[in-house]
Formats: C-alpha cells, structure tokens, sequence
C-alpha cells in the first residue's frame, strides 16, 4: 500500500504540465478510492473526486501559463482535523457535535491555498490530539498503528494519498506517527508556523507539523510556511557535529529500537561524521512529569466550557488527562512553564559548550506497536517538544518485524533551516 509521492518532484512536474492536473488528481483519487477503506487516513468525504476536479480546473483556468504557477500549483494537501479549513467539518477527532466547533480557517491552512495547493481533505486524529485513537492503520501493515496523534496524515503521506500533510506536536505527535510509516516528519521551532484556527491541546507546546515522504519537499513546504524564512545558501554545507544524548533519555528506546540506532549512527560515522556522545539530562523523568502536568493543565484550561457541557462525549484517557489538569494549581502551571525555557537554555548553552550543531537519537523506542488501540510511546520526542526546539526524523531501516524506523535530529532554536539542511546531508548517507 506504500506508493512513491515526492512532493518538490511532483509539484514541478504540475507547473511544468509535464503532468497534467486532471490526470494526477484523477489518479490520486482512484488510489484513495482503493485502500483508503482499509488505511483509514481521511475522513469520509461523499463527492471528493468532484471537489477536487472543479477546484483544480479552477486553478488552471487562474494559471494558463505555466511560468506564473504558484509554488504548490495543484498539490493536494491532507490537513489533521485539528485544523479549521473552509468549507470542511471540524470534530477534532472527538464525538462532540460538529455545532460545537467554529472559526476562522488556519492561517497556514490559508498559506498554502495561496501557493496554489488544494485541500485533498481532513486525515484523522486522535481524540482532541490526545492519546484515544481513531481508526487509522499502517499502510505498511494493517495490522498496527500509525502512531498519532497525527495518525492520518502519517499514513496518507506513506499511502501516496498527497505529497504534503499538516499535523500538529505536543508531545511527540509529529515526529513518532512520521518515524512508525517510514517518511519525513518536521516539528519546527515553537510558534515558527502559525497556528491561528488550530484547536489547541496545550498552548504553551503545540506546534504545527510537516509530512512529506523527503527532505527536498519538506524543505519546499518548510519554506513557505515558516516565518522569517531565509534564502537558501550558496557556500556549500559543512559536516555537523552530531552529539548523542547519553544518560537516561537513551535508555529509555528499546533494545530494538537502540540496535537499529547504534547501526544508524554507525553508518553516519563510516561517512565522516563527527559523533559526540554528551550526558544529557540527567532529571528526565522530572521532565516528563513537568511536560505532562502542563498538558493536562492545558487541556483543562481549553476544554472547560466544552467538558462542562459534554463531558459524556468524552473517551476516557482524554476526560482523565482534563480531570487531571483541573487539579494543578496555577503555581504548579507556571512553574511547569517556566520549565521549558529553563530545559531550552540547559540544552543550547551545552550544545555551545560540546560544539554541537544537532543532537541525534531514535524516533520513537521502537518500531509501531500492534493494535490499533495505543498509538505507541512519544517519550523520545517530549523533551525536546518542552523545549520548543526543532526536530525531524528521517527513515532509517526495518525494525525485525519489517516495519519502518527513524532517526531524529534536534537543532538549536530557530536554526530550522540549518537543520534541513543538514539533514539534507544525512538523507543520502542514510540511504
């Protein structure tokens, strides 16, 4: 069910009409038509053949000549239903009524209908972007999850449903579904992509998302989502740093998942890397019970007039998280603020200190789990979401089972583009 959609490749060929828009879209739909009753990634939409095809004719008709094609000219785009998008419901993968939820589209949601690109549809998630999954199965095997909560923007990039999906991070929502079906998953540098008309988990750590299935496409849409966005440079890239956060973070992958990093790693060596092993933070699990508590402290905040009015539509982990949050105390909600500026600056003074321009490690602690009933642990992607800093993760092989890994790169705040291009880098290596 793995089809091949590269984003930059696939959005020149459209402006080019080396690939005519009809056509591709017409494809696109047959392949969603065909498995997507078994994948799961999008949410069910009667007439979204005939949408698209009136919207892409559209655009041809705004765009004749080919040289004055916006950017993403036709590209489809899946967007996670935590999004408000214009003429698409919003249940933010909840049982609430559809009344409950209104606003004004995504800003970036709107950015990209500015570079040319039209909405395939909304993919599925989690509940609240919380841990109740949804429906959506691997594309690599049915029989496990995605990951979440972006859990259908993950498997429609991997299914070849579109080349470009938006998601959402508050803990590991990105970077863990992107890693579980073999693509490229980009959390950028908190608040770095608007995210006005996005539902929010917990404001003070969400963080909009990118799924592409490379790191060329990632950086196409990287660039034109992300603010303050510079040209690309023209002096060629050096080799990073690398360092490796040793201590308890680590030990926190499985042994399956920490065999195929040690090979990752090795790899990255043989080609003449530079690796750093650091000891890192030692106070982990104060750190994943800090991140935790702001979450649930957070959630409470945003869903208190919804809970109070519909608190029996609500799946139980999710109405536990909330609960949870209503007994935090506003000195233990600051403090937990505090925390990730104070975790941002441990993090940075020490990657100036080691000359470090990217920490590397796994993903997610191992391949997807079985079952669709968890959507997998998000621990190796918290700390680095509480501290807001920017991270991707890269395929990097088959677990035992088959499924795919992933190796994730975390780069100083606000230095997104280095670490796309960076990871441009490591891309060919680790191919």
């Amino acid at each position: 069910m793995i089809q091949p959609a590269p984003l930059a490749a696939t959005a020149s060929a459209l402006r080019g009409g080396q690939l005519d828009l009809l056509v591709y879209i017409n494809d696109l739909c047959d392949r969603v038509d065909a498995y997507d009753p078994q994948i799961q990634a999008l949410l069910p939409e009667a007439e979204r053949r005939a949408r698209l095809l009136d919207e892409a004719k559209a655009l041809q008709a705004r765009f004749p000549d080919p040289a004055r094609r916006p950017p993403l000219y036709g590209i489809p785009v899946g967007v996670k239903d935590m999004f408000y998008v214009d003429g698409f419901p919003t249940r933010a993968g909840s049982r609430l009524p559809e009344e409950a939820f209104s606003g004004f589209e995504a800003a970036c949601v709107t950015m990209l209908r500015g570079a040319g690109a039209l909405i395939l549809g909304k993919t599925v998630s989690t509940e609240f972007a919380y841990f109740e999954p949804g429906p959506t199965r691997n594309p690599h095997n049915l029989n496990h999850t995605p990951g979440g909560s972006s859990s259908g923007s993950a498997a429609a990039i991997a299914a070849g449903f579109c080349p470009l999906a938006l998601g959402t991070q508050t803990i590991g929502s990105t970077i863990r579904p992107a890693a579980f079906c073999g693509i490229v998953g980009f959390k950028p540098s908190y608040e770095r992509i608007p995210a006005m008309g996005v539902i929010p988990c917990a404001p003070s750590v969400d963080t909009v998302g990118l799924f592409t299935q490379d790191i060329a496409g990632m950086s196409l849409a990287a660039a034109l989502l992300c603010r303050d966005w510079r040209p690309a440079s023209t002096s060629p890239a050096r080799l990073p740093l690398l360092g490796i956060p040793d201590g308890p973070y680590l030990t926190q992958t499985s042994p399956e998942g920490m065999a195929a990093f040690v090979r990752s790693v090795s790899l990255l060596e043989q080609a003449g890397y530079t690796v750093k092993r650091v000891p890192v933070m030692p106070d982990i699990e104060e750190i994943n019970d800090r991140h935790m508590l702001l979450v649930c402290a957070e959630m409470a905040e945003v869903h208190a007039a919804w809970f109070a009015r519909y608190e029996h539509l609500y799946r139980p982990r999710t109405a536990d998280a909330i609960r949870k949050g209503q007994q935090v105390s506003a000195v233990e909600l600051i403090a937990a603020r505090d925390g990730r500026l104070k975790l941002r600056h441990e993090l940075q003074t020490l990657m100036l200190q080691e000359k470090i321009d990217l920490w590397l490690c796994p993903a997610a602690p191992g391949s997807a789990p079985e079952g669709i009933q968890t959507t997998g642990n998000s621990i190796m992607n918290l700390p680095w979401t509480h501290a807001g800093l920017p991270a991707i993760t890269l395929p990097a092989g088959v677990a035992p089972d088959g499924l795919p890994l992933g190796l994730q790169m975390v780069g100083a705040f606000m230095a997104d583009k280095q670490l796309l291009e960076w990871t441009t880098m490591i891309e060919k290596t680790l191919a």
